[in-house]
């Protein structure tokens, strides 16, 4: 009787359902929704959205000053690190690819006179460059934030590594990803003091070096803790999350598409910390998990934006698909692109439109410090330039009064004649 069960299009089985239904077999028959079944549908609708400006994600200071920045941050670094605190232009001035200046050294020094102080050196008449003591102070307060919240900078650094594949990065990834993480240029230069026993340094192929962490347990997203904290989420696998929507102004979505973002929302949410080997990268939930993650990591981040390029050289070690840039096109209320400083940037709307959901970083408030500083540079020179005109102006009224005082005693002696 049991072996007509195997035909699920018999005449026989239809006649023993309802007889079977409740019983211990039920099971069998019962449609169960399982967590894996959402693993092999693909529901993709290729997506066109019309990029809209938005003047509120484009005009946030410390994102887009931050390109300006970075070079600031590595000069300042290379003056300090001098033990006279001072440092000739010549010991830098080959240095600008390395350093990420965009011109030449000096003259970009010289573009900040608020931070750069310069003087003439003690030999061959040469430029040296010192920090103000308005930069000094910055700097202190700089390396106290790194020396209290090392912890922090650790756990995030971590948090980044347990979402790669086989929880490893190569120490070039890492470098590359320190200004975002808002770790010190010598972070990885001193591991007894700034990592701890979960971190090991390993060989990788193509004979790269890299950073590996044990896993030492379950680690929640910010999404997961954000749910939890509204009881929309109780720590099961494969529990639906919904991310939260921030709407642009004048930003309208085809009803298909917004027909599909709903059915999306919707779909089990996959922390970027758990294994994601078995997925379909076809399937929508592999999709989900993509969004997530590219959530998670702009949340770990000091400004909680990033340079788009920047994000795409992650791919093959955190297991990103080709198109991952599609992510940040096809879900404009999670995140925004902004075009500005002629790169594309991508930025996290959440973490500005919801100041209780994501924590800040520790060194946000020191780099707006920096930016305020860098704008008195513009006062300065500006003060300078008017100075310069004056002083100019006087020299050519007092070469045209010698001028007419000369003319006048030519009169004179004419005249007497």
């Amino acid at each position: 009787m049991f072996s007509n069960l195997t035909n699920p299009t018999s005449k026989t089985l239809k006649k023993l359902l309802p007889h079977y239904e409740k019983s211990i077999f039920s099971f069998i028959f019962k449609r169960q929704k399982l967590p894996f079944i959402y693993t092999q549908k693909s529901n993709y609708v290729d997506v066109y959205m019309g990029w809209k400006k938005d003047s509120y994600y484009d005009s946030i200071e410390h994102i887009h000053k931050s390109i300006e920045l970075k070079p600031i941050i590595a000069l300042k670094n290379c003056i300090t690190q001098d033990p006279n605190g001072c440092i000739p232009i010549s010991s830098v001035s080959k240095r600008a690819l390395a350093l990420g200046v965009p011109m030449k050294v000096a003259r970009f020094m010289r573009q900040y006179p608020s931070i750069f102080e310069e003087f003439t050196g003690p030999e061959y008449n040469l430029p040296w460059f010192r920090l103000t003591p308005e930069a000094v102070e910055i700097d202190r307060d700089e390396k106290m934030v790194y020396e209290k919240c090392r912890e922090d900078l650790k756990d995030r650094l971590k948090k980044m590594i347990l979402m790669s594949k086989g929880k490893v990065v190569p120490l070039k990834i890492i470098q590359g990803m320190q200004w975002y993480l808002g770790l010190p240029d010598d972070f990885l230069h001193y591991p007894e003091e700034n990592l701890d026993g979960s971190f090991r340094f390993v060989d990788m192929e193509d004979g790269l070096k890299g950073l590996a962490v044990a896993n030492g347990g379950k680690v929640l997203s910010v999404m997961q803790r954000n749910a939890m904290r509204r009881k929309l989420y109780f720590g099961g696998s494969m529990e639906a999350i919904e991310f939260p929507l921030f709407p642009s102004k004048g930003l309208r979505l085809r009803r298909k598409i917004e027909n599909w973002l709903s059915e999306f929302h919707k779909l089990p949410y996959l922390s970027p910390y758990d294994e994601f080997s078995h997925l379909d990268p076809d399937c929508d939930i592999a999709e989900k998990r993509l969004v997530g993650f590219l959530h998670e990591l702009l949340c770990l981040f000091v400004d909680h934006s990033a340079e788009r390029k920047k994000l795409l050289c992650l791919k093959k070690f955190f297991g990103l698909p080709q198109k991952v840039h599609k992510a940040f096109e096809r879900h404009p209320h999670i995140f925004y692109l902004s075009m500005r400083n002629k790169t594309c940037t991508a930025i996290l709307k959440e973490a500005y439109c919801d100041n209780s959901a994501i924590e800040k970083h520790p060194l946000l408030r020191v780099r707006k410090k920096y930016i305020k500083l860098m704008k008195v540079s513009k006062v300065i020179l500006r003060s300078r330039r008017f100075k310069n005109r004056l002083v100019n102006h006087g020299s050519l009224k007092l070469d045209s009064d010698l001028d007419c005082a000369g003319e006048e005693r030519n009169e004179m002696a004419d005249s007497s004649l």
